[in-house]
């Protein structure tokens, strides 16, 4: 018997090895002292007896036994020869009573290479054993700036708390989003009863997404894990039958693949299409045919006390007058705990509401669940560049009307410095002030903009920082707070007491609702020809589409309104982009690329300031609690960065 199954294996290792031929690749196991130089190798650790994953085994420590075998590690020596007839007694050994001996094995990267005991391993993959008992150590290489790199060094924190090597995720932040996820902190080592209970859950999840042929969606099953518990609370999911996860998962199949490496510009919408009719028949007869469309719009704060929740109330208002009796609108507000969002969105649901408007990142999660356990719901929620299949997203350019404002700051600032208060450091933020820094280099080359965070602690006041650098010009909050008596806002210059308005980027979001609304109402929710073929859908519009614009003051001088005007011109026909060219960053390294514009994904996910912006980016440790959670929040739930309030 033990003959013939080292003739099945030897079958499948020529089958490899006649493939690797084919393909170009190396038809060997490979060995790890010739992929890795000893001058790379920072440390060697000794991890002790450790249970290893048969799939993580990959190759050979040393070159005197990878010819032995094919790549999958299935033997390739004559059937007559010595070694045959030693892979055959361990098989005969492992039937009788189990490999028991452990190997000796080196860990790289997390994948192993086997020094005593190829054999072993070889048998165990034939009969396809989950894992093998082996003394390992770990070559720890330098850290280095590639994300797998990364992604290894955060594991090896990972380990030292779980003693967990059979997970693997194709981000970084992934293993710290895990740890959080499941309920403990990093550096809080875990249980062996927490040990068991995880390995259960991720052997089961993990089954249910191989055999629905999860490899092809280019992710891992961590990865997948990982998204599926970021809509389903991990104590939930424990207790659930392995019938039940399977139904979650052919309910989440579809969002699956954006918690992989997602292109973000295939996903953008940049405009509204000219043509918002629909087709023919829906023209005649109309999509929506429930009566009157019931519109909910769900924010986190109430609008007099958001300036963010106030500019969304008046898109909302817009609708009641230009649609009148065809639609019904109301406003809900998130109480106090932020776990409230979900059941608050499930309760709007339950009312009966057709189209849902969540204007908040902190309801980015709990709306994709909605969606998701919801499609005869449309649910569109407030933020930029995610890549889901299930849930559409909408936010605006404001970098484009930034860069305007800079240009005016520029050229009215009399000592070259400008001040600018910004918000949050997510993406979003970070790309307006680039822009305003690159529009007030424009008219002013000198000039400087310094930079202060109002989710920042532990720092001077902006007043305290306009006072010490005797800023005249100054770039505050966008938007007015009704209930708040401050009205310091926008761009203004200050001088002998006086506050001079100069303009004021503003959000016209009763825009963008109105041609959503209308597009609803005639059936052109799915075939509008901007968004039908796109695999995820993100409106991004700006100038040119109205949602973002400038209002400029009467009292600017002629020649700067009019360059204003002249650039603004350019935008609104998609002529100029701020981020077009090269420009230089705090550091003095090049960004962007001559005679090409930096791409949506490039321009969202900026985490660096532009030359001639005084100031850094903060640490998240370094923000209020509630700024902190919004951040946090982008690497949680979201693959792209997202734009947050």
């Amino acid at each position: 018997m033990a003959s013939e199954e080292y003739l099945k294996a030897q079958k499948s290792g020529k089958a490899a090895y006649r493939k690797a031929i084919a393909q170009g690749e190396y038809p060997y196991l490979p060995a790890l002292d010739e992929i890795v130089d000893s001058r790379s190798v920072r440390t060697e650790e000794p991890l002790g007896l450790v249970s290893i994953p048969l799939d993580q085994v990959v190759g050979t420590k040393t070159a005197g036994r990878q010819a032995a075998f094919a790549s999958n590690f299935m033997p390739l020596m004559p059937d007559n020869s010595e070694f045959a007839r030693k892979w055959e007694g361990v098989v005969k050994y492992h039937l009788d009573q189990g490999v028991g001996d452990p190997i000796v094995a080196y860990e790289y990267m997390n994948r192993f290479y086997v020094l005593e005991g190829n054999k072993r391993v070889s048998v165990l993959k034939y009969f396809h054993a989950d894992s093998i008992e082996g003394m390992v150590t770990r070559m720890v290489p330098y850290p280095q700036d590639s994300i797998e790199n990364q992604i290894y060094y955060e594991f090896m924190d990972f380990y030292k708390d779980s003693q967990i090597n059979y997970l693997s995720f194709s981000k970084r932040g992934s293993f710290a989003q895990l740890t959080e996820a499941i309920g403990k902190k990093t550096g809080e080592k875990w249980t062996d009863d927490e040990k068991m209970d995880f390995r259960s859950l991720y052997n089961r999840f993990a089954e249910i997404f191989h055999a629905k042929g999860g490899e092809s969606l280019g992710i891992t099953a961590g990865d997948a894990l990982l998204f599926y518990l970021s809509l389903y609370p991990y104590d939930e999911v424990r207790g659930k039958s392995t019938a039940e996860m399977k139904a979650d998962v052919e309910k989440i199949w579809q969002d699956l693949p954006a918690t992989g490496q997602v292109k973000t510009n295939e996903s953008m919408v940049f405009k509204p299409s000219q043509d918002s009719g629909g087709s023919i028949f829906t023209r005649f007869f109309g999509l929506h045919k429930v009566g009157q469309l019931k519109v909910a719009f769900i924010h986190d704060r109430p609008a007099e006390l958001s300036s963010w929740a106030y500019t969304h109330e008046l898109g909302r208002m817009q609708l009641e007058h230009v649609f009148g009796d065809k639609i019904h609108t109301d406003a809900y507000f998130l109480k106090e705990s932020s776990s409230d969002i979900s059941e608050l969105i499930e309760s709007v649901i339950a009312s009966g509401y057709h189209l849902i408007f969540t204007t908040s990142t902190r309801f980015l999660a709990a709306s994709l669940k909605a969606s998701i356990e919801h499609p005869e719901v449309k649910i569109l929620n407030c933020s930029v560049g995610q890549p889901y299949r299930t849930l559409r997203t909408y936010f605006g350019r404001l970098f484009e009307a930034k860069f305007l404002c800079g240009m005016i700051a520029g050229a009215m600032t009399p000592n070259d410095k400008i001040g600018y208060q910004a918000p949050l450091p997510n993406y979003g933020s970070i790309a307006d002030i680039n822009a305003f820094a690159l529009g007030a280099q424009m008219t002013n080359p000198r000039a400087k903009v310094y930079l202060h965070w109002s989710s920042q602690t532990d720092t001077e006041s902006f007043q305290q920082l306009i006072e010490r650098e005797n800023i005249r010009v100054v770039s505050d909050s966008d938007m007015i707070t009704p209930a708040s008596k401050d009205r310091s806002y926008g761009l203004y210059m200050t001088g002998n007491g006086l506050m001079q308005r100069l303009a004021t980027p503003i959000w016209n979001w009763g825009r963008f609702y109105e041609r959503i609304i209308r597009d609803f109402l005639q059936g052109n929710w799915d075939s509008d020809r901007e968004v039908k073929e796109k695999p995820a859908i993100n409106y991004w519009w700006g100038i040119s589409s109205g949602i973002i614009d400038l209002i400029m003051s009467d009292e600017l001088p002629r020649g700067i309104e009019t360059l204003t005007n002249i650039v603004k011109g350019q935008m609104y026909v998609d002529y100029f982009n701020p981020f077009w060219g090269q420009f230089h960053k705090q550091d003095g390294s090049i960004a962007g690329r001559k005679d090409e514009s930096l791409t949506p994904e490039e321009i969202i996910t900026m985490d660096y300031l532009a030359d001639g912006v005084i100031g850094s980016i903060p640490k998240s440790w370094e923000l209020t609690a509630d700024a902190r959670e919004k951040v946090e929040l982008q690497g949680r739930i979201t693959p792209a960065m997202t734009t947050v309030e």
